[in-house]
């Protein structure tokens, strides 16, 4: 196996670990609305997982360990790619600021402040920032 395989394998194990803790979010209150089912296929095609993938996580989303990123930027990030998602195309409606606090609590952000820091990041993306400039406001939005 090559460094570039390894590297693209682990980056799919990833992904899955990702992608299975959204839908175990998703799928708390016992079901996922079209709302949520679409959004799913769409942050599916974002994180590169197979439509065989897709069905197989939705049927069993325990299959795959929950992977939440170990460094505050990697949070971040995965942040801001949610945020925009149900930002920008309005996928949920309503419900779009209460998934996305249960989003980010599963990417390891904490119950305490996690209002705090869903509130700034969809005023970052409502202000159109880019990647870059939503991880550097969103570290020091403290000071």
């Amino acid at each position: 196996m090559s460094i570039s395989d390894l590297f693209d394998s682990e980056f799919k194990t990833r992904n899955k670990g990702h992608f299975s803790a959204i839908v175990r979010v998703a799928i708390t209150d016992g079901n996922v609305s079209e709302e949520e089912k679409h959004f799913l296929e769409k942050l599916a095609i974002t994180l590169e997982i197979s439509k065989e993938e897709f069905e197989e996580i939705l049927e069993n989303p325990l299959k795959y360990p929950i992977n939440p990123p170990y460094l505050y930027v990697q949070r971040l990030e995965r942040l801001y790619d949610l945020a925009r998602m149900v930002r920008v195309d309005h996928q949920l409606g309503d419900k779009q600021d209460t998934l996305l606090r249960k989003f980010a609590i599963a990417l390891g952000f904490t119950p305490s402040n996690v209002n705090y820091i869903v509130d700034k990041a969809l005023s970052l993306i409502d202000k159109k920032v880019d990647g870059d400039t939503f991880v550097y406001e969103m570290q020091h939005m403290n000071r």
